[in-house]
């Protein structure tokens, strides 16, 4: 006997799935959600009593009966027994987060009873006086911590955070008595004016939004495969070592509605980034490749959307390869927590490939329904409000953030708080690039116009009164500089102390990087490296290209420079020589990490060293037919090289690493051009050059292994 789910007895029926669970529960037929199944001579009935007994719709056909029609029609009592469904045992509920903070405190409380009266208690000296607002970063630096350590003990209660988020009075609580002080919490007038605003703010008719849908799992799953198969862009070619760096955010259109998708990065090293992404989608999408199975961060993954209470569906991808188990990859998940439905779960499965495009219809089709179930809305008449996906310092626009509208409407021209910046929405592009004046609910866009380059994470608000706005972002921006230097001051003196008793030395380090997510990424997994005697501490991060200003202060603090994804700027490499200052430049995450821990523990030792040769400026570029782009160029230092290795920089950034095709004085081929000459460079399979562009000539240079 056949097996027929909710959803498709819903899509014959004509009607809501939503509805026809209720009729289902009402006529004691055991189904839990949309995915739930029942026998088909149960589906029969059932349809054949809906339809007052009329022309019953075949199996996986569209029926001709409409909503109005079973509204209209009374459910009668069934006569006929209808064989008994297959039970499992009901899934425990999740406990809410009011609940986990609850156990939390109670827990502390017994431990803190349980204490000798000689342990430290909570005196006037140890009470912390806040004020307002309170977030992770301020509240670190009055703790004398750093964000990451609160950020992992709010983790340990299942609350993932980031270093602007707000903390409430109840997680407050708790943090105080895990560091056995006293936390005073005083009214702010500013944010309790705020707050009044956002609170009387009418919400107008609420409305169907589009879903948001977060795509995790592990590296080399094939996350970017899927979205390229969904979106039909191939977007894999511009990332580095096949690993995506950043977060996007793409609108795609499916059966004429719109769902929102977040591409966020597999690596360990991008866990904040992931967690973000877990917490402003609606549905997680959990990539799981069927011929490599479970790895550790598809649980981190699961784990960040089970925290966030976010539906999950599983994609098995590369059903294609010779050598998938699909059964054997259900059975990893479901021991993890997943169970597929059709062994007793509620947990979608779409098995597919994205190579192939296969079953990418299916997984559409489940995310559309799943969306359907949570019955989103969102206002589309009150003032915007929503999060920063990401961040960064653009040489020609100013800071630009790409933001997700979650409730609300934004336009440009509206003041805007983003965590202690404030702002004034200049310019707002899509996903495309496209100029648009309004942005709705469940949109991702880029906004110009912020003071300064936020924190990825940040939540924002568009507020009416432009002066109150600055005026709140300000305060804000104020009391965590408070905090920070605070923390800063008295840190410094702890660890002077202990390096005296320890003997410990710290390597400090400046990251720079291309955007605000990738600096934050690399900071955490630097942090997390471990050594008796080493410790790394990061004493600035930020983006954009590496400055004069990054390097004195490396030169001040004897740190060394790492860039990800940036290059130094000329005046900053000079000045790096003169200052003995080390500068090392990353493509790839994971690079930085192996060549720290071989640095820390003595294991580096290269073979080979860059060496900047010159540099030439695009003057003028001469596209000819069948040869490609030349770039008439003027060497502004050092020499241009035949032989040597060419990087072109644009903005700050790399944007193409290759070699030198022909080299010309006039119609001459030379072998070098000195500085203060003019040349013709013609570069191999690349053409995209443009006027103002940077080539740095470099080569590697053999030195003598230590």
């Amino acid at each position: 006997m056949g097996k027929v789910r909710v959803y498709e007895l819903a899509k014959e029926l004509g009607i809501n799935s939503k509805k026809l669970i209720d009729v289902l529960q009402d006529l004691q037929v055991d189904v839990k959600n949309h995915m739930s199944t029942m026998d088909e001579d149960v589906a029969n009935r059932v349809v054949e009593m809906l339809t007052k007994g009329g022309k019953k719709p075949s199996r996986g056909n569209q029926s001709t009966s409409t909503e109005q029609g079973l509204a209209e029609t009374p459910v009668p009592a069934m006569e006929t027994a209808i064989p008994e469904q297959k039970s499992f045992p009901p899934r425990k509920k999740k406990e809410s987060k009011k609940a986990r903070l609850e156990a939390a405190r109670e827990s502390r409380k017994a431990r803190r009873a349980a204490r000798t009266a000689t342990e430290k208690q909570a005196t006037d000296e140890d009470k912390i006086i806040l004020e307002g607002r309170v977030t992770v970063a301020e509240l670190a630096g009055r703790l004398n911590v750093t964000a990451s350590e609160i950020l992992a003990k709010l983790l340990d209660l299942g609350i993932i955070s980031h270093i602007n988020q707000q903390l409430s009075e109840d997680v407050l609580s708790i943090i105080a008595e895990e560091y056995g002080v006293k936390i005073v919490l005083n009214a702010d007038p500013g944010e309790d004016e705020l707050q009044s605003i956002i609170d009387e703010e009418d919400e107008g008719n609420l409305r169907t939004r589009a879903p948001v849908v977060t795509v995790l799992g592990h590296v080399d799953h094939g996350k970017t495969s899927l979205l390229d198969a969904i979106r039909e862009t191939n977007v894999i070619a511009s990332e580095a070592g096949g690993i995506t760096q950043h977060i996007g955010a793409y609108s795609v259109n499916v059966q004429g509605k719109q769902i929102v998708f977040l591409d966020t990065p597999g690596h360990e090293a991008f866990t904040a980034m992931r967690a973000r992404g877990a917490q402003v989608t609606d549905i997680a999408v959990l990539v799981v490749a069927a011929d490599d199975g479970v790895m550790p961060q598809t649980i981190e993954a699961y784990n960040h959307a089970r925290a966030a209470d976010v539906p999950i569906i599983v994609a098995l991808n590369k059903i294609d390869k010779p050598n998938a188990n699909v059964d054997k990859v259900k059975k990893q998940l479901a021991e993890i927590g997943l169970l597929p439905e059709e062994w007793g779960g509620d947990t979608i499965f779409v098995e597919l490939s994205a190579l192939k495009k296969q079953g990418i219809e299916e997984l559409m089709e489940m995310i559309l329904l799943v969306a359907e179930m949570g019955e989103l809305k969102a206002s589309f008449t009150r003032h915007a409000r929503g999060t920063v996906i990401e961040a960064e310092l653009d040489k020609g626009r100013g800071p630009v953030a790409t933001v997700l509208i979650q409730d609300g409407v934004m336009k440009v021209g509206d003041p805007i708080i983003c965590g202690s910046i404030y702002g004034k929405v200049r310019a707002m592009f899509d996903e495309k690039g496209r100029k648009i004046e309004k942005a709705v609910p469940s949109t991702p866009v880029e906004v110009l116009g912020l003071s300064e380059v936020p924190q990825a994470g940040d939540t924002f608000l568009v507020i009416k009164d432009e002066k109150f706005a600055r005026q709140i972002a300000e305060k804000r921006g104020y009391k965590l500089r408070e905090a920070t230097l605070r923390k800063t001051q008295k840190a410094s003196l702890d660890d002077l102390f202990k390096q005296l008793q320890d003997d410990e030395v710290d390597l400090k380090i400046i990251i720079k990087a291309d955007v605000q997510g990738s600096a934050e990424a690399l900071q955490e997994s630097l942090e997390k490296i471990e050594h008796e005697q080493v410790r790394i501490k990061i004493i600035h991060k930020g983006v954009g290209a590496i400055n004069e200003s990054d390097v004195m202060l490396a030169s001040a603090s004897n740190a060394i420079i790492i860039g990800f994804n940036v290059m130094p700027q000329a005046g900053a490499r000079k000045l790096a020589e003169r200052e003995k200052v080390e500068i090392k430049t990353y493509k790839i995450i994971y690079e930085v990490i192996e060549d720290v821990k071989a640095a820390i523990k003595g294991l580096l030792k290269p073979k080979f060293q860059e060496v900047v040769l010159g540099q030439a400026e695009v003057r003028q570029v001469f596209k000819v037919s069948r040869v490609g782009s030349i770039a008439g160029s003027y060497v502004l230092e050092g020499t241009i090289n035949r032989n040597c290795s060419i990087r072109i920089i644009r903005d700050g950034t790399v944007i193409h690493e290759g070699r030198i095709a022909s080299l010309k004085r006039f119609k001459d081929d030379v072998k070098e051009v000195s500085s203060g000459f003019e040349c013709g460079i013609l570069l191999e399979h690349f053409n995209d050059i443009k006027e103002g562009d940077i080539f740095e000539a470099f080569m590697q240079k053999q030195v003598p292994v230590s």
